[in-house]
C-alpha cells in the first residue's frame, strides 16, 4: 500500500488521484527544500521521530512536520501533521 492510499482509504480525499497529487506535493516540497530551509531541533519529547525537522503548510488548516537525521546524507525518519497528538510539543 502506498502512502497516498492511506489518505484515500481514510476518506481524506474522494478520489485516489487527488490523494496522490497531495502526497506528491509534500514529497516535492521536501526534495526542493530540505537542503535549503533552516532546520529546527526536535524537542526532546520528539527526538525519537528524528533529530531535526522542517515544516510545510499546504493550506490554512494543516502543517506537515518532516523529521530527519542528517549525517553525510539526509534520512527522513517521520512525517506527521498538526492534527497528530505529538504536534502539541512543537
Amino acid at each position: 500500500m502506498s502512502w497516498y492510499s492511506n489518505f484515500f482509504s481514510n476518506d481524506y480525499f474522494a478520489y485516489e488521484e487527488n490523494a496522490q497529487k497531495y502526497v506528491d506535493k509534500i514529497f516535492s516540497f521536501v526534495e526542493d527544500n530540505i537542503f535549503k530551509l533552516p532546520h529546527k531541533q526536535a524537542p526532546i519529547q520528539l527526538k525519537y521521530l528524528g533529530e531535526h525537522y522542517i515544516f510545510y503548510n499546504p493550506n490554512k488548516r494543516t502543517t506537515w512536520y518532516i523529521f530527519f537525521e542528517k549525517q553525510k546524507q539526509y534520512t527522513i525518519v517521520s512525517i506527521l501533521n498538526n492534527h497528530c497528538e505529538e504536534a502539541r510539543f512543537l
